[in-house]
């Protein structure tokens, strides 16, 4: 009994620490999300409001977060079959 006791706010911790991975994840590689960052980039670019530079690190690590998103997705459907 006291050993729940003293692990019960450790493991609460943990389980808090555990849902906010799990949001940050579905909201880092989420589809529709990383398209329409990529659309707002490609517009930022042609009204001169960031450098082609800049333009092409963001859209790099925008399209390996998209096929980072794609890959997970795969492995739903491939869990369902």
């Amino acid at each position: 009994m006291l050993h729940k006791l003293f692990t019960l706010p450790f493991r609460a911790v943990i389980k808090v620490g555990e849902i906010i991975k799990e949001e940050v994840d579905q909201e880092l590689y989420d589809i529709d999300f990383i398209q329409q960052q990529l659309i707002q980039l490609q517009m930022l670019l042609e009204m001169d409001e960031i450098t082609e530079e800049d333009y092409q690190k963001r859209e790099e690590d925008l399209l390996v977060r998209y096929e980072i998103a794609k890959e997970r997705e795969q492995e739903l459907w491939d869990d369902l079959e």
